[in-house]
């Protein structure tokens, strides 16, 4: 893996006759270094016009001698044909297309004010995409902090980088890195700013850019008011309230979810209209805007994995439904196996639609024009096909799965749930300790194993109760409260007790629960087989709606909403964030398009259906701390780690936890990483109570992003270095390493759906011994299983889904691999950043190790898939590893 630079910034002195005008990065003279590698050093300058010189006997004719610089701006224009496109060329042929002006980083001694501006025109060259003007630049100018942009095109521009360059010679060029869209005169007359690639605190700021800084704030926040346009950049919150479509169907009424009743995280606001059916809904319209900034589809071209998705479900998985003949369920599975052996066989039109989407699970016939759907074989089938039936992959799953942050550890005793027993029934578990003891088979007793602290949890009782009889209105859909308790034994691997479903009292019958266990006879195998499936399949729902969703994609939207609308683009910690928080609000809108709204993909392929985003709202309200969103916090607070009372280091329940064995890993490299940028910065902690946009940041993240948690005792206060390294900390954890680790994964785990079912139809047949589902299970036990599982189009929906979920674009940017060029232009931030990019190398190096580990029996041994869903770097596709810097799908 080589570390990459985004965007060097070059820059070498210039000559003008005999007086050198040093192109300067810094407002000061000292020059900052700015490296691609260690063996070739460049140089980082902002352009700077007062003389290098202190000879007094220097004449006045050679001091203000003007510099002659030429702006190089390298444009990609939208790649789809609009109706002005012609007039635009015609603009760019008489050279009238970009227009600049250059912004002094000092006011004029002589005023006080800001001084004037240089103007200048950049026109098409016959480069395609670049555009070249000459400006006369005063020799008293100083140092350009920012360059202002007219774009006089009828269409926007996305402008990659603006050159400034002195001498003729582009080797001297100072670099604006750019790397946004400039909406057209025609939509907005005011220009866009972008300023100098160092990073100032807000007391730091240049006094010739003071007030374009807080101008540029002021834009991005908007007024509040209005619908949002395509080309704006407005960063504002709301709630979501446009989940629902009333005026398609009554039934698709969705509560709006970010207020007291349904406690949520806010999204973007787009100030659409509410429907005339329920006032409290906003109208749905599709493209949903996102600031224009946050839409990098064209720029990132077809192989955007946001692009994708979009493909996929608005035309092709609808088309799904005539192939399959709306088939009920498999016939056993030999069918479901054809799938990854034989594939399914596709009409021309939609195999070419597949092909262009999903070409990894497309094959085309040969010698024909037919395609067949033919699903790769997941990794862990493809090492042991009968794996997922078995109670220790099972186990092992809760450690080095999909979902390892769920399990925690057994330290109450007896079981007994917080629900109100007058509603939902008595609260006392089914898994009493005799049950226990005797699926332990007498080699230890429950307060020993307690003591011992070998009993752990898997805890879908309480969040799922209430829900019940509301998911068993839905067609064909049924649920249980569960819990499932797992022993630890002498090896450091799991084995599962337990289980217990629950279905609470209503009006008309009592409640029901009972354990199971596994057994020797034919019966209670079975029945625990279908236990484990409904297990499964609440593991698949909370993973997806809440450990995927709800903590990475919703509630990392405000902290990209709050850093935009109250931190400058020259602020260090909006520098240090920016690639954390790229391109996940085009997947979340997205996703409130297609997704999650009613009707969409998950209320159509999980069991939880219309309540599905509802739950994940339960989940938030019950569940959700920023400060346990810290993976040591968590471990802690789940029991799975305590804190050694001589050094405070983490020691393990569970020795070989390969989630939190490597994602500490990970966790520790961006500590130090994040410590060491901060230190730079801020240089004692009154330079972070002191700073005003960082603090106004930090207040509207919980205020306002968090609002409906606003309140709540446990949010940090940024009032120390310490401090703001944790808050850094967790956000660039969040949308890196934990997003990783539950999402690259799906495919490898669930693309195999009976591993991971996302829908169990079928009551178990014990809950009400009915004679005819009886005598049909007790017959036919497999034909029961296939009768319960998704049935063929929610699986290849599913399946479909996941393969793009799991994937990684070719022009993936992996944390550690890419520099941002501010930090370039820094050798102690550029430093640092090649030691964390180091350490990112070494942490790989390590995983390798543990996955070759025989001791490392929860990783390693006959048929289990390694654990490398944290390690670092991946090639392009579903490789089960690879941490972007973001939530980019």
């Amino acid at each position: 893996m080589t570390m990459h630079l985004k965007q060097p910034a070059l820059a070498l002195s210039a000559q003008n006759g005999n007086f050198a005008s040093p192109l300067l990065a810094t407002a000061s003279s000292r020059l900052r270094e700015a490296s691609a590698g260690p063996s070739r050093h460049l140089r980082s300058r902002r352009i700077c016009c007062t003389s290098g010189s202190t000879d007094v006997s220097t004449s006045v004719a050679a001091k203000e001698r003007p510099l002659t610089v030429t702006a190089i701006v390298t444009a990609q224009a939208p790649s789809s044909m609009y109706l002005s496109r012609g007039i635009d060329r015609l603009q760019d042929l008489f050279g009238k297309t970009l227009h600049l002006q250059l912004v002094s980083s000092e006011l004029d001694p002589r005023t006080g004010e800001e001084r004037e501006k240089v103007k200048g025109l950049a026109s098409m060259t016959q480069k395609e995409g670049t555009y070249e003007g000459k400006m006369s630049v005063p020799a008293s100018f100083g140092p350009v902090g920012a360059v202002l942009v007219e774009n006089q095109h009828h269409r926007e521009m996305f402008i990659k980088d603006i050159k400034l360059v002195t001498g003729g010679d582009e080797s001297t060029a100072v670099t604006f890195d750019v790397g946004s869209w400039v909406h057209s005169k025609f939509d907005n007359p005011e220009p866009r700013v972008f300023f100098t690639i160092r990073s100032y605190l807000p007391s730091q700021t240049p006094a010739g850019i003071e007030a374009l800084r807080k101008k540029e704030l002021e834009t991005l926040r908007g007024d509040g008011h209005g619908e949002r346009k395509f080309h704006e950049r407005v960063y504002d919150y709301d709630t979501y309230n446009d989940l629902g479509d009333p005026e398609e169907d009554v039934e698709h009424k969705r509560p709006v979810l970010g207020n007291e009743e349904h406690p949520y995280p806010r999204r973007c606001r787009t100030g659409r209209p509410m429907t005339m059916l329920d006032p409290k809904t906003e109208k749905r319209s599709s493209p949903v805007y996102v600031p224009r900034d946050e839409q990098f589809s064209d720029v990132k071209g077809k192989n955007f994995s946001a692009a994708t998705m979009k493909s996929l479900l608005h035309s092709i998985l609808p088309s799904l439904g005539s192939i399959l003949n709306n088939s009920e369920c498999f016939s056993g599975f030999q069918e479901i196996d054809a799938l990854y052996r034989d594939g399914m066989p596709l009409p021309v039109d939609v195999g070419n639609s597949f092909s262009n989407v999903i070409s990894r699970a497309v094959r085309k016939i040969k010698d024909t024009r037919e395609h067949v759907l033919l699903f790769d074989l997941p990794q862990m089938i493809e090492r042991d096909r009968f794996s997922w039936f078995g109670d220790e992959e099972f186990a092992r799953q809760t450690l080095a799965g999909l979902n390892p942050n769920c399990i925690r550890l057994l330290m109450e005793f007896p079981i007994v749930s917080k629900l109100d027993a007058a509603v939902y029934g008595p609260p006392e578990s089914a898994l009493t300790k005799e049950f226990l003891e005797k699926t332990m088979k007498g080699l230890v007793t429950v307060d020993e194993a307690l003591e011992e602290k070998r009993l752990f949890l898997l805890d879908y009782h309480d969040i799922f109760l209430p829900y019940v009889h509301k998911v068993r209105e839905l067609p064909d859909m049924t649920l249980y409260g569960s819990r499932t308790v797992f022993f630890l034994t002498d090896e450091g691997t799991l084995t599962p007790l337990a289980i217990e479903l629950t279905r609470p009292q209503s009006p008309t019958k009592p409640q029901w629960k009972r354990a199971f266990t596994h057994a020797a006879d034919a019966t209670e195998k079975w029945l625990w087989i279908l236990a484990k499936a409904h297990v499964l399949t609440h593991d698949s729902a909370y993973h997806q709606l809440i450990t995927h969703w709800m903590r990475t994609h919703a509630c990392a939207e405000p902290y990209i909403i709050a850093t935009n609308r109250q931190l400058s683009r020259m602020h260090p910690v909006y520098r240090l964030l920016h690639p954390h928080l790229r391109y996940t609000m085009e997947i979340n809108a997205m996703a409130r398009d297609r997704l999650i709204n009613a009707d969409g993909l998950f209320e159509g392929t999980y069991w939880s259906g219309k309540y599905s985003v509802e739950l994940s709202s339960v989940a938030y309200d019950a569940t959700w701390q920023f400060n346990t969103e810290a993976l040591p916090e968590d471990l802690v607070s789940r029991g799975l780690a305590v804190r050694r009372d001589d050094d405070g280091e983490l020691e393990l329940a569970i020795k070989d936890y390969p989630y939190a064995n490597d994602g500490l890993l990970i966790w520790n490299a961006i500590k130090q990483w994040a410590s060491d940028y901060v230190g730079f910065y801020y240089k004692s902690d009154e330079d972070v109570t002191g700073d005003e946009e960082l603090q106004a940041w930090w207040e509207e993240v919980r205020t306002k992003g968090h609002a409906d948690k606003k309140d709540e005792l446990w949010w940090p206060v940024c009032d120390s270095k310490d401090n703001l390294i944790q808050v850094l900390n967790i956000i660039m954890w969040v949308t890196s390493g934990y997003h990783a680790a539950v999402n690259f994964g799906l495919y490898q785990y669930a693309g195999y759906f009976p591993n991971r079912p996302t829908v169990v139809r079928k009551k178990i047949p014990v809950e009400e011994n009915r004679e005819e589902e009886m005598k049909k299970f007790m017959a036919r036990p497999e034909e029961f299983l296939m009768e319960s599982l998704p049935s063929p189009m929610q699986a290849i929906k599913t399946m479909a889904t996941l393969d793009i979920f799991s994937s990684h674009s070719p022009d993936e940017e992996y944390m550690g691999e890419y520099a941002e060029p501010a930090w370039l232009a820094e050798p102690v931030v550029k430093a640092a950043f090649h030691k964390f990019s180091g350490r990112l190398k070494a942490v790989e190096r390590t995983i390798d190790e543990r996955n070759r580990n025989p001791e490392n029996m929860n990783r390693c041994g006959a048929g289990i898939v390694p654990y490398e869903l944290l390690r670092p770097f991946s090639e392009p596709g579903v490789t089960g590893m690879g941490i972007p810097n973001s939530v980019s799908i």
